[in-house]
């Protein structure tokens, strides 16, 4: 990414954040649990953050629809097509945020790729990778982003690449 991308990523993330402040303090932001605006807050940064490193993300917030869940981030990586979920905290806890993607979780995960990749004009399947990015908003702190690129696989206990 050239220096003037770099220099766009930064003010179109500025401009969101503060156009989401003047929302929230003239009363029109949409009012949601703490728990869930925190997320979005985290998806949002981690968005700009795997555009700094060069990703193109090609959905935020993804559902099939017929299948419960949904894909926070799926952005390409050079050939490799990304499946990322993102973790937010406000805090350094004991346990990180990573270690909340579950068995289930990751099953769901799985799912919603698979929906996904049906749905791509290609015939055949490009790469995957799934990714945990977490992000931590910690209050007066400079984001704080943990990127762990292929942490799990198509299947648990076996080879990433198998399908089935």
């Amino acid at each position: 990414m050239g220096w003037q991308e770099r220099i766009q990523n930064d003010c179109l993330g500025r401009l969101r954040a503060g156009l989401q402040w003047l929302a929230v303090r003239r009363g029109r932001s949409a009012i949601l649990p703490a728990h869930l605006a925190t997320g979005i807050d985290g998806e949002n940064a981690a968005f700009y953050y795997l555009r700094r490193k060069g990703y193109t993300v090609v959905a935020r917030r993804w559902s099939a629809g017929n299948v419960s869940g949904d894909l926070d981030l799926i952005a390409w990586d050079g050939p490799m097509l990304c499946f990322i979920e993102v973790k937010t905290r406000t805090a350094h806890d004991i346990a990180s945020a990573e270690v909340r993607v579950d068995s289930h979780k990751r099953t769901v995960l799985r799912r919603l790729a698979r929906q996904y990749i049906r749905q791509l004009p290609q015939e055949t399947a490009p790469p995957v990778r799934f990714d945990v990015l977490s992000v931590y908003l910690v209050p007066g702190q400079k984001n704080d982003f943990h990127h762990f690129e292929g942490s799990f696989g198509w299947s648990e206990g076996r080879d990433r690449d198998d399908w089935d």
